[in-house]
């Protein structure tokens, strides 16, 4: 196949996987809402942290970060994107048409190319209303304690949380794919990404292990941690060395995916 051909084959199944995803009930249910619950979340979170500034502990006021309050609601607006991510694949699988879409493109890696290049576009646009929405909405909300887009650190933490919600979808994907289905991956990453990791990414004697769950290595960038020298809310990575291990977490998802995908599934 030319380079040519293939280029237009890839285009041609990221269509169509483009159109199933659109066609889907819980695509327009799950997607806008990751961008209300981000807004909302991060206003709430704003306002209230606002309301009790001058009641804070001199020492929590000194290092006080926008950028905590202004993110931190994507620990919850994540889920949704993570929900979208299985059920594009899951959903293939409970209802038995992904028989139907591996005869239709029985190219194992070009129809995986496709959905995975279907759904990273869908949710890197997703994200970026997403997290625009919520800097907007939590400096509403902080009002006279807010930060604005040129400060310092604020460009390189919006990009990275609309990174971290685009890869972690994909992460869904890849998890979905290698389990074959919507129950399991859901059962596994909601308790990781909103109850396990969250809290146990705190827990001194864990942190040297937990730092590196792909929310918890990614939430650097994103002002979701302590600064290093913290010793139960900092990290021993940097804000892009954290990226890296969330791609490096996608990765192994979505090869594990490949692997599940080429050698289990039949036409």
């Amino acid at each position: 196949m030319t380079e040519t051909s293939r280029t237009t084959a890839i285009r041609a199944v990221v269509a169509a996987e483009w159109a199933k995803i659109w066609s889907l009930r819980s695509t327009v249910l799950v997607l806008p809402l990751t961008l209300v619950l981000s807004a909302v979340l991060a206003y709430l979170v704003g306002a209230s942290t606002a309301n009790g500034f001058t009641r804070m502990p001199s020492e929590m006021q000194s290092r006080f970060d926008p950028l905590f309050i202004t993110f931190y609601g994507l620990t919850l607006s994540q889920l949704p994107l993570v929900v979208f991510g299985v059920l594009v694949v899951g959903g293939e699988y409970t209802s038995g048409t992904i028989t139907a879409s591996l005869t239709a493109v029985p190219r194992r890696g070009l129809f995986y190319t496709g959905k995975v290049l279907a759904v990273l576009l869908t949710a890197l646009g997703v994200s970026a209303l997403s997290v625009v929405a919520a800097f907007v909405a939590a400096q509403a909300g902080l009002g006279p304690y807010r930060t604005s887009f040129g400060a310092a650190g604020v460009p390189q933490a919006v990009v990275g949380a609309w990174l971290y919600l685009a890869l972690i979808c994909v992460f869904a994907m890849g998890v979905a794919t290698m389990l074959r289905g919507s129950a399991g991956p859901l059962a596994i990453l909601m308790p990781l990404l909103f109850l396990g990791s969250q809290g146990l990414g705190n827990v001194p004697g864990l942190k040297a292990v937990t730092q590196y769950l792909p929310d918890q290595a990614a939430a650097v960038i994103m002002h979701l941690t302590g600064p290093p020298g913290d010793p139960r809310f900092g990290r021993d990575l940097g804000p892009w060395t954290g990226m890296g291990v969330l791609v490096l977490w996608v990765v192994l998802s979505l090869g594990g995916g490949y692997l599940v995908l080429r050698r289990r599934d039949v036409r």
